[in-house]
C-alpha cells in the first residue's frame, strides 16, 4: 500500500514525519535509486527506500509508555553536559522511545514516551489539543488575585496564552498548591505564567495529560499504556 513518504519513514523510528520531510527536501532520501521529493508516495513493502544510502529499516512495533519523571533528569535522549536523561529510566525496553513534549530538569510527573513519530508530533504541536494538568506548589501573596491573573490570557515571549483553568487546591502560611490546566506546550509555561502573576513555582508536577492520568505510578517507573488509553491519544491528536 503506497503511503506518503515522510509517513513511511517516521513508522520506521528513523525520526519524526517533519524531520522526515526536512531530509526529503534535502536530497538524501531515494525510492528505487532515484532521487525523492516532498509530496512522493512509495510502498514500504515493494519498493527500495535509502536514507543517506542506507535501506531503511521496516517499521517497528509501536510502544507507548508512561514515565513518572523524577526531578534532576532531562527530556532528552542524550545529554551534551552528561546530565541523567529520561532515557536511562526506560533503557530496559531496548527500544529507542522520544519523549512527547518536555518538562524540564527541575520539574516531575507524567511524560508520554513512544516511538510512534506521527502521534508524538502531533501532541506537540504548539496548537495544543491535549489538554496537561500540573500541581504547582508557589509561594507569594494574594494566591486567589493571582488565580484570577493565571485565568486571563497573557502575552508571554510574544505569544498570548489562551488562559489556564485555575484550582486552588489549598493555601499555606507562604503561599499554597494551584491545579493549573494549560491546552498549550509552550516553553516552561507555567512557570513563566505564575511568574507573571507574581508567584513563585517550588514545585511542578503534571499529573494528567490527553485524559492520561498520573495516578499512584511511583517516582522513576514506568508502565505501558492500555489500548484504550492510546485510542485516547490519537483522538486528541486528530482534534
Amino acid at each position: 500500500m503506497e503511503e506518503r513518504l515522510q509517513k513511511i519513514i517516521a513508522a520506521s523510528g528513523l525520526t519524526s514525519r517533519r524531520a522526515a520531510e526536512a531530509l526529503i527536501a534535502a536530497g538524501r532520501v531515494s525510492v528505487n535509486g532515484a532521487v525523492a521529493s516532498l509530496g512522493d508516495r512509495a510502498d514500504a513493502a515493494r519498493d527500495r527506500i535509502e536514507v543517506d544510502g542506507k535501506s531503511l529499516a521496516p517499521a517497528e512495533e509501536k510502544v507507548y509508555i508512561m514515565l513518572n519523571k523524577p526531578r534532576g533528569f532531562v527530556t532528552t535522549l542524550r545529554d551534551e553536559k552528561g546530565r541523567k536523561t529520561v532515557a536511562e529510566l526506560v533503557s530496559e525496553l531496548g527500544v529507542r522511545l522520544y519523549p512527547v513534549g518536555r518538562l524540564d530538569m527541575n520539574s516531575e510527573g507524567l511524560l508520554i514516551m513512544t516511538n510512534d513519530g506521527e502521534l508524538a508530533e502531533g501532541l506537540m504541536h504548539p496548537r495544543g489539543g491535549a489538554e496537561k494538568c500540573y500541581r504547582t506548589t508557589v509561594t507569594g501573596e494574594g494566591i486567589p488575585a493571582a488565580a484570577e491573573k493565571l485565568r486571563a490570557p497573557m502575552l508571554i515571549d510574544g505569544y498570548r496564552t489562551r488562559g489556564a483553568r485555575v484550582e486552588i487546591e489549598r493555601l499555606t502560611d507562604r503561599g499554597g498548591v494551584l491545579l493549573i490546566t494549560i491546552g498549550e506546550g509552550r516553553n516552561r509555561q507555567v512557570r513563566k505564567m505564575c511568574e507573571q502573576a507574581g508567584l513563585r513555582v517550588t514545585r511542578l508536577c503534571r499529573i494528567s495529560e490527553g485524559g492520561l492520568k498520573l495516578g499512584e505510578l511511583k517516582t522513576g517507573c514506568w508502565r505501558e499504556l492500555s489500548r484504550a488509553e492510546i485510542a485516547r491519544l490519537k483522538q486528541t491528536e486528530r482534534e
